[in-house]
């Protein structure tokens, strides 16, 4: 008797690593890198400027497609998509190649190759691109929103076509309950809305620290450099933090459209011998800085365009290394945080109370650790990846199920 076959899912996506380690934002490979153990999974992802060419990447077989001219293949990465937009009005001018790019290189894809069920990561663009798909080859597929394509991408067009997407889908999930309930505010229907955020790696990678020592006065700041992280009013709050403990750091790790502006902000501050812009670090470098810093400081805010996290990647993975945190109070992180939120949240735009909640952070090292142990053991049950991959992979299987025929589509 011949062995059943896998079952075939394609994954659409726009921020995806370029080459292995890299520095960019790796939790939809994360997924499907655990998703590999047990079906097909083949990633079709924008080409960049220097990323590796097609092929297999931790058992994923990753497909880059081409949008534009290789050079200005720049849409997607250092910022992310609307951050690039706001920032460089030209780059709309490679939207239409780059959904577009995507949709035919996916329907070439189809017509040659057996695909059960689709799993498209951001309702816009990609799933604009499931849809047409499903449109075209009767495929099922589940439609992920991790946050700013939800908060971010608003007005009466953009909400209708998410409305669009979500009902013509098998399921739908989002990453925190706070954009469920964006979600049914705004009208999204699907037949299955399912909370399951990213996964964290809460039991090998970031994990406390065997024996290693917190430094004293030094705050770490992990992620992008965009505004909906809102590192300038961390910036703001730090002449005050510095007032009462002079000694104190802040290591900002990340990169991204603001840098200069930061750097600019911390020189007039007269703050710019207390921080330290560290540029982007690669995964493997990042437990070492959670399990070090004294705070980890997450400022998150609502931007200007209502962008705002949907449950923080960074934000879990301090909290797996044990490390205080005093977050910026966002609906997204009351997932993670639970009844601890109360305890570690404050109004990040105000500098005082920043400055005050930092300070007391640092000024009662015990309790600290004491909130982030229990913090981290309630998070263990909710984000661990062995967790999450689990959800997902159940998920795609009941999608699977709506898949009318097997083999290539004509």
């Amino acid at each position: 008797m011949s062995e059943p076959s896998r079952p075939v899912v394609l994954v659409l996506a726009s921020t995806y690593p370029r080459w292995a380690n890299d520095v960019e934002p790796g939790f939809v490979h994360e997924l499907c890198r655990r998703l590999a153990a047990g079906m097909d999974v083949i990633a079709l992802v924008p080409d960049a400027p220097g990323a590796d060419s097609s092929g297999m990447l931790d058992g994923v077989e990753v497909i880059r497609y081409r949008y534009a001219p290789r050079r200005l293949q720049t849409l997607v990465n250092n910022g992310g998509i609307a951050t690039n937009l706001q920032r460089h009005a030209w780059k709309w001018l490679l939207i239409p190649g780059f959904v577009l790019g995507q949709y035919l290189a996916a329907r070439r894809l189809l017509k040659e190759r057996r695909v059960d069920v689709i799993h498209a990561h951001w309702l816009i663009p990609q799933g604009l691109v499931a849809l047409g798909l499903k449109r075209r080859f009767a495929l099922p597929y589940l439609v992920t929103s991790h946050g700013g394509d939800l908060f971010g991408l608003r007005g009466r067009v953009l909400n209708a076509l998410k409305r669009r997407v979500a009902a013509a889908s098998s399921a739908m999930t989002v990453v925190s309950g706070a954009m469920r309930d964006e979600a049914t505010a705004i009208g999204l229907q699907s037949p299955e809305l399912v909370v399951l955020p990213m996964g964290v790696d809460l039991r090998e990678r970031f994990v406390p620290g065997a024996g290693e020592k917190r430094a004293t006065d030094e705050l770490l700041f992990v992620g992008r450099l965009v505004p909906k992280k809102g590192l300038p009013y961390l910036l703001d709050a730090m002449p005050r933090v510095l007032a009462l403990r002079p000694s104190v750091r802040l290591n900002i790790a990340g990169f991204g459209p603001e840098e200069a502006s930061l750097r600019t902000q911390a020189s007039r501050l007269g703050i710019e011998s207390s921080v330290s812009f560290l540029g982007a670090m690669p995964q493997a470098s990042l437990p070492q800085l959670y399990r070090r810093a004294s705070v980890f400081v997450a400022p998150f805010i609502r931007d200007e365009s209502g962008n705002q996290e949907g449950l923080p990647v960074v934000l879990m993975e301090a909290i797996g290394c044990g490390c205080p945190v005093v977050v910026g109070e966002v609906a997204g992180v009351h997932d993670l945080l639970g009844s601890a939120a109360a305890e570690v949240c404050v109004d990040a735009k105000n500098a005082e109370a920043l400055a005050a909640a930092i300070l007391a952070t640092l000024d009662d090292p015990e309790q600290a650790t004491e909130h982030a142990k229990r913090i981290r053991d309630a998070a263990v049950s909710r984000v661990d990846w062995d967790v999450i991959a689990d959800g997902y992979a159940g998920l795609i299987a009941r999608c699977a199920l709506d898949t009318p025929s097997k083999g290539p589509r004509t």
